[in-house]
C-alpha cells in the first residue's frame, strides 16, 4: 500500500528551536544577560548595546519555518531591566502538506521592566499552516510594547494565499489578572476570506502594535498623531488606535508590506523616541 503524502510528511525529522534567556539590570545602571540557553536552529545574538538598555536579536539559522517545525523563545525581564527584542529578517512559513508548524513566545516582566518586542514580518506561503501563541506575565508598573506583523503570500511572485491556516493567540496577564486576550484564526482560502470588507477589505498585509503600561491610555493621543504624520494615506494603509484598561493598540492594514512596514517604522520610532533596532535598516 502506498503512503499517503500526510504520513510520508510526519515521518520527516522536523526542527525544534528554542531560546531561552533573562536579563537584569546591573549596578552599574546596564542590562545584561543573567542566563540563555540555545538549541536547534535558533539562536540569540547581541549587538553592542545602548547604555542602560540591551538588544537582542533572534536568527533562526534554517533560513525558515517548515511544515512540523516547533520554535519557541522565552524572555524573563527582572526588575527595572529595558530590553529589545528583534529578529535579523523577515520570518518565513513554507508551503505545509499537514503538519501544522508552532510558533510560541512566553515572556515575563518583573517590576519596572520594560521589554520592546519588534520583530520583522512573518510572510504565510501558500498552503503555510501556523499556529502562534504569544504568553505575558506582567507586574502591574511594567511596560511591554508588542509589534508583529504578517503578510499573506509572497507579493514578489504574484502568489496569493488561497489555501492555509492560521491560529494566532494572544493571552497577555498583569499583576496576575488578564489584561489582555485575542484570538486571530484563519482557515481555508485566506485571500477570499481577507477581501470581505468586514475583515480585511483586500489587504494582504496587517500589523498590531499593543503597548501595556501605568500610562498607555494617556498616549492615545500621541498614537493618533503619529498616524497622522506617519503617511498613511499617501501609502495607502488603514490604521487606527484605540485604549482602555491600561493598555494602546493600533491596526494597521495594507494591500503590501512595503508601505505598511514603512509606515509602522515611523509610527513605532516617534511612539518610542528611539531609533528602530539597526537589523531593520538592512
Amino acid at each position: 500500500m502506498q503512503a499517503s503524502p500526510v504520513s510520508d510528511a510526519l515521518r520527516r525529522q522536523r526542527s525544534v528551536g528554542h531560546v531561552a534567556l533573562s536579563v537584569a539590570r546591573m549596578p552599574g545602571g546596564a542590562t545584561r544577560i543573567t542566563d540563555l540557553s540555545e538549541s536547534g536552529p535558533l539562536r540569540l545574538r547581541l549587538p553592542r548595546p545602548e547604555p542602560g538598555s540591551m538588544e537582542a536579536v533572534l536568527l533562526n539559522s534554517a533560513g525558515g519555518i517548515a511544515c512540523g517545525d516547533r520554535f519557541a523563545v522565552e524572555a524573563r525581564l527582572e526588575a527595572s531591566a529595558d530590553l529589545v527584542l528583534t529578529t535579523t529578517a523577515a520570518e518565513k512559513i513554507y508551503r505545509s502538506d499537514g503538519p501544522v508548524t508552532r510558533l510560541d513566545v512566553a515572556l515575563t516582566l518583573e517590576p519596572d521592566s520594560a521589554l520592546a518586542w519588534l520583530p520583522q514580518e512573518t510572510i504565510l506561503f501558500n498552503g503555510a499552516r501556523l499556529a502562534r501563541s504569544f504568553s505575558a506575565e506582567m507586574a502591574a508598573d511594567a511596560r511591554l510594547t508588542l509589534f508583529e506583523a504578517l503578510v499573506f503570500g509572497r507579493a514578489a511572485k504574484g502568489e496569493v494565499m488561497r489555501d492555509g491556516r492560521l491560529t494566532d493567540s494572544w493571552r497577555l496577564r498583569r499583576a496576575g489578572r488578564l489584561a489582555y486576550a485575542d484570538t486571530l484564526r484563519l482557515d481555508g482560502d485566506i485571500a477570499d476570506t481577507l477581501a470581505r470588507r468586514a475583515v480585511a477589505g483586500g489587504a494582504r498585509a496587517m500589523a498590531t502594535l499593543l503597548h501595556l503600561a501605568p500610562d498607555a491610555e494617556s498616549r492615545l493621543d500621541q498614537a493618533r498623531d503619529l498616524i497622522a504624520t506617519a503617511g498613511c494615506d499617501a501609502l495607502s494603509v488603514e490604521a487606527g488606535a484605540s485604549a482602555w484598561n491600561g493598555m494602546l493598540i493600533l491596526r494597521l492594514l495594507g494591500a503590501e508590506i512595503g508601505p505598511l512596514r514603512l509606515a509602522a517604522a515611523r509610527i513605532l520610532e516617534g511612539f518610542r523616541g528611539r531609533p528602530l533596532p539597526r537589523v531593520w535598516q538592512t
